[in-house]
């Protein structure tokens, strides 16, 4: 765990973002000297309105779906990310998210409440606040996901078998340079992007955000689990948490 040492920043700290982001003039002047002009700045365009079409249509069935219940899609990436790293410590959505506690707290306790999902306490500390989904929040995750993995698996195979790595690499270059090895480790890519200057071999195992200011004494406690961290693990404000029975 993240020990709450004033001193260890992480890209979440105000400071550590004064640090390392670069201001709206540095990042305007990089991006006018990196992007190419005239036709070829033309088809990049495009492509960033073909990715919002793409997701356009990509989330439109879920989003349906979750509108029937009064939900919108804070509740389907908490219900995502919990469903596919049961146990996670609510630091650890936190710094996938990359929202407050005060927003987490209001969105987790709707589905708390509806009985999609769990807070158990740590095993071994108390103070954890480990997520997972009830039978509930599993069949309404596989509801959400259905349509999206049938629409992804179709677009690769219309595209050809090099498709699935090509897509692959071509999300995770617009991931943060800092962040993408965390990232394809979160999802369970790194092997398939793994070569020389992409993912290094040896990845920290920490979720995106969480890199920096570690120690030796972050290490997970439970051996096996999803090893992101945070310096807390206190339950956002106005989620409810059941204790764990072992």
């Amino acid at each position: 765990m993240m020990t709450a040492d004033a001193t260890h920043t992480t890209p979440y700290s105000s400071s550590a973002q004064a640090q390392e982001k670069p201001t709206p003039r540095d990042e305007k002047t990089s991006l006018a000297t990196a992007l190419p002009c005239s036709e070829d700045q033309d088809t990049l365009v495009g492509l960033m309105e073909l990715l919002f079409f793409a997701y356009r249509d990509f989330i439109a069935e879920p989003d349906a779906m979750l509108a029937e219940l009064g939900f919108g899609r804070a509740h389907h990436r908490i219900l995502h990310f919990v469903g596919r790293h049961p146990g996670l410590r609510v630091s650890e959505l936190l710094a996938i998210l990359r929202i407050t506690k005060q927003s987490l707290g209001r969105v987790l306790r709707e589905l708390v409440e509806r009985g999609y999902v769990v807070q158990q306490e740590g095993a071994t500390d108390r103070r954890q606040r480990l997520l997972h989904l009830t039978p509930a929040g599993q069949a309404l995750l596989q509801r959400l996901e259905a349509p999206q993995v049938a629409r992804v698996h179709a677009a690769l195979q219309q595209a050809g078998p090099a498709a699935r790595e090509a897509f692959a690499r071509t999300l995770l270059a617009l991931v943060d340079t800092e962040q993408r090895q965390q990232v394809a480790q979160l999802c369970g890519l790194h092997e398939l992007l793994q070569s020389p200057g992409t993912v290094p071999e040896k990845t920290s195992g920490r979720a995106p955000d969480q890199e920096k200011g570690a120690t030796h004494a972050d290490q997970p406690a439970t051996a096996g689990r999803h090893p992101c961290a945070n310096s807390s693990d206190a339950t956002p404000r106005g989620a409810t948490t059941r204790p764990h029975h072992r």
